[in-house]
C-alpha cells in the first residue's frame, strides 16, 4: 500500500484510499473543474473537503501542500517515476490529468496542444478574475459600496471577454471546435456561475450571448460534469 504519511496534510485529511489521487476542494468555479476532469476521465481518486467556513484553507496542513492557500490541490501518490507529486493551481492540474490520463481532452497534434492552451490562459487570467470581481461587486461585500465606477469596470471586461468568447464558438460545438476539452472544463464553471450563484447575468446582458450559452447549455448536460459540479458535497 502506498504510504503517504510524508505529507502533513494528510494528518488533517487522513487518506482512506491511499493508491489513489487525492483531491483537496471545494464546489467553486475553480474547484469543481478538476472533480469534473477526474469524472471525465475515470482516474481513481478520493476527495477531502477544504472548509473555508472553518479556514482550512489556512491551516498548515493544508499551506504544506498549496503555500498560496486556494484550492484545489492534489496529491497524486504515482506522479512522474512513481514518486508522490503535490499540485496546486487548477490550469496546471488540468494538463496534468491530462497527461496523466493518457493525453484525454487535450489535441494530440501541438498546433492543437498549444491553441488549446492559450484558451485555457485566457481563463485563467481573464475570465476567471474578471467574473469572480463581478461577483464580488454584485453579490458580496462590494454591493454596498456606493461608487458603481468599480462595478461598472468589471461589469464592461465580463462583456468584453464574453464576447470574445461568444464570437468564437460561432459555428463550434466546443471551444476546440469539434472536441470537447480541458479548456472548456476550465471555462463553463465560471460561465455558469456568473448567472448562476452570482445572480449577475441579467447584470452583463447574458442573453446577448448566444453561442456562450448554447455550449453552457451543453456543458452542463454532461453527465460528468453533473457528477463533478457536486463534488465535493457540502456537510
Amino acid at each position: 500500500m502506498t504510504d503517504l504519511s510524508a505529507f502533513p496534510i494528510t494528518k488533517k485529511w487522513p487518506a482512506q484510499h491511499p493508491d489513489r489521487l487525492q483531491l483537496y476542494s471545494l464546489p467553486t468555479p475553480n474547484g469543481v473543474k478538476v472533480s469534473i476532469m477526474l469524472e471525465e476521465t475515470g482516474l481513481p481518486y478520493e476527495v477531502h473537503l477544504v472548509d473555508f467556513g472553518k479556514n482550512d484553507q489556512t491551516s498548515p496542513e493544508f499551506m504544506s501542500l498549496n503555500p498560496n492557500n486556494k484550492i484545489p490541490a492534489i496529491l497524486d501518490p504515482n506522479g512522474p517515476g512513481g514518486k508522490p507529486l503535490a499540485l496546486w493551481e487548477s490550469g496546471a492540474i488540468l494538463v496534468y490529468l491530462s497527461s496523466r490520463s493518457g493525453g484525454k481532452l487535450m489535441p494530440r497534434d501541438d498546433a492543437g496542444r498549444y491553441e488549446t492552451l492559450q484558451w485555457l490562459m485566457f481563463q485563467m487570467g481573464g475570465v476567471g478574475p474578471m467574473f469572480g470581481q463581478v461577483g464580488f461587486f454584485h453579490k458580496f461585500a462590494g454591493k454596498d459600496y456606493e461608487d458603481k465606477r468599480p462595478r461598472d469596470r468589471y461589469v464592461a471586461e465580463t462583456r468584453r471577454l464574453l464576447a470574445v468568447l461568444d464570437k468564437h464558438l460561432a459555428g463550434r460545438d466546443w471551444i476546440m471546435g469539434r472536441e470537447y476539452s480541458i479548456a472548456d472544463i476550465a471555462t463553463f464553471p465560471w460561465v455558469r456561475n456568473l448567472a448562476g450563484f452570482y445572480g449577475a447575468g441579467e447584470l452583463v446582458g447574458m442573453q446577448e450571448f448566444s453561442n456562450v450559452n448554447r455550449v453552457l447549455a451543453a456543458f452542463v448536460a454532461r453527465p460528468a460534469v453533473i457528477r463533478g459540479l457536486d463534488i465535493p458535497r457540502r456537510a
